[in-house]
């Protein structure tokens, strides 16, 4: 039994391949599409646009990973039961429990796979991504780095350590450098808010050092003239869905102290957690799936009913989702009731087909 379990194996993982070979080029070419009005712009040209492309390809195969799974376990079981194999299978022996097991090493492989795109691979790349293309469409220098976000603005160097919303930064430091008189100011503020068009910096210490000491001014709010608008820092602002779990985590802890509003993140934080779970919720959705279908059954068919399910799925996890920031549902509710109701009704099919 252990060669047909990895046959089965098999099958699922180079179905779930498969579907991602022919749905990851898709999205880039919507990706690109989207881009295209961008280019020109600036520095940024076709070559940057296609390396911004491949860098967000890694999130949205994460994204769409349990789904490519559902119709890949469509495809690789539907083409053995196609050539009736699934039919000896069952005929030497084979329960639906083993076919379940054998389909499910396969499943376990894939998730392990998609905790790695996800965790490690996506955020990075994205990040990476977006850095490029906000640098070559501004034509101004700025990174993010574990320190917070430096970018040159008019000649001043600034430090930005929490960016809480595209209108409310934290923690802000200002270092510019006068060479005629010889001197550094060097400005920090708790906070700033985007009020009429012009930052606002509140709670400030400025120092101002030169040959003949060190001058400390505190002022309570000033204006910051500063070309780094909301609509710039909105993009270092990543979605919640595209940072890794330890960075939901820590990030949902610091809101918390701060009493404010972690909802959206709690949210994709427990999807991410679930994510593994979701994946093999939909390997065991398609054995049913197969089973209860005649061998006649082309594979459009069954793509098709992969893609049903698919979009059925979105629509109820965003259901529980908005259920969740708007009604106040326990996040971990919110994320584990879809696969739950998905994984119920995939075994009372396996009832009947059992």
């Amino acid at each position: 039994m252990r060669i047909l379990d990895r046959y089965l194996a098999w099958a699922v993982i180079g179905g779930t391949l498969l579907t991602l070979g022919v749905l990851l080029p898709l999205l880039g070419v919507f990706i690109l599409a989207d881009e295209v009005d961008s280019i020109g712009v600036e520095r940024y040209n076709l070559f940057q646009a296609l390396l911004f492309m491949l860098l967000s390809l890694p999130r949205y195969a994460y994204l769409i990973f349990p789904i490519a799974t559902l119709i890949g376990a469509l495809i690789g079981l539907g083409t053995l039961a196609s050539r009736s194999e699934l039919v000896a299978m069952r005929a030497a022996g084979m329960s639906v429990s083993q076919v379940v097991r054998a389909a499910m090493l396969g499943g376990v492989l894939l998730a392990v796979f998609a905790v790695v795109l996800g965790e490690l691979v996506a955020p990075a790349a994205e990040q990476r991504g977006i850095e490029l293309r906000r640098q070559a469409l501004s034509g101004d220098v700025a990174q993010r780095t574990p320190d917070g976000f430096w970018a040159v603005d008019k000649g001043s160097y600034v430090n930005i350590r929490e960016i809480r919303s595209g209108t409310r930064l934290s923690d802000i430091s200002i270092y510019r450098i006068d060479a005629a008189q010889g001197t550094l100011v060097a400005t920090r503020a708790e906070g700033a808010r985007y009020r009429d068009g012009h930052w606002i910096l509140e709670n400030i210490a400025r120092s101002r050092v030169s040959s003949a000491g060190v001058e400390v001014e505190r002022i309570a709010k000033a204006g910051w003239d500063s070309m780094l608008d909301p609509g710039l820092l909105k993009v270092v602002v990543a979605d919640p869905n595209a940072l890794p779990v330890w960075g939901l985590y820590k990030y949902i802890r610091f809101m918390s102290v701060n009493k404010q509003d972690a909802g959206p993140y709690e949210v994709a934080f427990w999807n991410k957690v679930l994510h593994p779970v979701l994946t093999l919720s939909m390997i065991l959705i398609a054995i049913p799936l197969l089973l209860g279908s005649s061998r006649s059954t082309g594979m459009g068919r069954r793509i098709f009913v992969g893609i049903m399910v698919g979009i059925l799925y979105y629509l109820v996890s965003r259901t529980f989702a908005y259920l969740s920031l708007l009604f106040g549902m326990n996040p971990f509710l919110a994320a584990i009731a879809p696969p739950l109701l998905f994984i119920s009704g995939a075994l009372l099919l396996l009832r009947r087909v059992g």
